[in-house]
């Protein structure tokens, strides 16, 4: 350490497992997740010295926000290949929990890049409402009307997710 500021090397190590599952949740691919992570701490490395004083961590995730939502808007989004799902492999189907977290993971992709970045703040990373307004630079009431209208999306398509099995309650009354 030197001045109370960590040095950069240490700060990866310490807050690189948790940044690193912030680009996986918003790029939805573990290698695109290491590209974004690593372009940003590219960019954040030559402007250590004044970043590290302050709250690096709030910086570099905001950094990757933005750089994602730079990314996302450049990106091609034409065909998207889709696959037949297989039919169940009976009663039990032991691969249900996969089955959701992927359903989820790609209803969260899916969703409108300023949304899906509330969604990764709010709820995967458990910032505050204030906390995530200034990581995106926007105001608190914009926080809260973006995630409910992210929820309600999240809701709306993994209801609409076959239930678990023949005969069981699906849950919503």
């Amino acid at each position: 350490m030197t001045g109370g500021a960590p040095d950069f090397e240490e700060f990866v190590a310490a807050h690189g497992p948790r940044l690193l599952r912030v680009a996986w949740l918003l790029t939805g691919d573990a290698h695109q997740a290491e590209d974004l992570l690593q372009t940003v701490l590219a960019r954040v490395w030559p402007k250590w010295r004044r970043i590290a004083h302050g709250n690096p961590e709030a910086y570099v995730r905001k950094a990757m926000v933005h750089t994602h939502a730079s990314w996302w808007r450049r990106r091609w989004r034409g065909e998207v290949p889709h696959g037949e799902l297989p039919d169940r492999a009976g009663p039990e189907d032991a691969f249900e929990a996969v089955h959701l977290e992927r359903s989820l993971a790609a209803a969260v992709r899916s969703l409108p890049v300023r949304q899906r970045a509330v969604v990764v703040l709010r709820y995967f990373e458990d910032l505050s409402v204030e906390e995530t307004a200034r990581v995106l630079g926007c105001r608190p009431g914009t926080v809260k009307s973006q995630a409910a209208k992210a929820l309600r999306v999240l809701r709306d398509r993994l209801s609409a997710l076959e239930p678990m099995g023949e005969g069981e309650p699906s849950g919503r009354r």
